[in-house]
């Protein structure tokens, strides 16, 4: 098992389908399992936090075409400015990031309370010199998108959760950031997305992390904060 691979994906494993998107993990056997989703709202797509590979414009075709590329964690830059440009779109980041427009080799434009005029909310996780992330979520849908704060890698989960919080957040949980939702479905950075049940996937989640260590955490902790 591999912790990275930079080169473009020769294929990809797809992951999350469901009536208003799609996720893709690009390359299956890194352990980070840096996973990236399709959103369609009204027939347009928006790109999340996006790993590239061959054949993945196929995939967002299914959905329709796509209109924006959007990063929201300050580290998953991943791919974005490469299939931005390859679709002639910009890319989409929060109006408080710092730091990132500046190494995206593309357009970029921010979005604040909502992302553009998609209906999604946007509700900020993290602001710090450190960590910028924020999470998205549709109402319309009970889409929640959290890109890293939770997640469904291996190392994230301890025991038998079936969404587990980041190990280095597991002190200090998001409650009061996510714990406000009750979604429908919960899309991830890391993992596959939790597709049932989600909102007591997510609660439990956030109010037992601190009782709970993760198995490979161990000997992990300078690998944690990378893509």
């Amino acid at each position: 098992m591999t912790f990275r691979v930079d080169e473009r994906a020769t294929d990809f494993r797809e992951i999350d389908r469901f009536d208003g998107g799609v996720g893709w993990i690009a390359h299956p056997d890194e352990r980070m399992q840096r996973a990236s989703h399709a959103l369609e709202i009204d027939g347009k797509v928006w790109v999340i936090d996006p790993v590239d590979a061959d054949g993945i414009d196929d995939l967002f075709a299914e959905f329709g075409e796509v209109t924006g590329v959007v990063v929201l964690l300050d580290r998953h830059k991943r791919d974005a400015a490469a299939i931005a440009n390859r679709h002639d779109v910009p890319v989409f980041l929060p109006d408080f990031f710092e730091g990132v427009s500046e190494e995206l080799d593309a357009p970029v434009a921010r979005f604040s309370r909502t992302l553009s005029d998609t209906g999604i909310e946007v509700q900020t996780v993290v602001n710090n010199r450190f960590w910028q992330e924020v999470a998205l979520y549709n109402p319309a849908d009970g889409t929640l998108v959290v890109p890293e704060s939770v997640g469904r890698a291996a190392y994230f989960l301890a025991g038998s959760e079936r969404l587990g919080v980041h190990p280095m957040r597991r002190a200090i949980p998001p409650r009061a950031e996510l714990g406000q939702f009750t979604p429908e479905r919960v899309l991830v950075g890391h993992g596959h997305g939790v597709m049932s049940d989600a909102a007591t996937a997510l609660e439990d989640a956030l109010a037992n992390s601190r009782r709970r260590t993760p198995l490979l955490y161990a000997g992990m902790a300078r690998q944690l904060l990378p893509i």
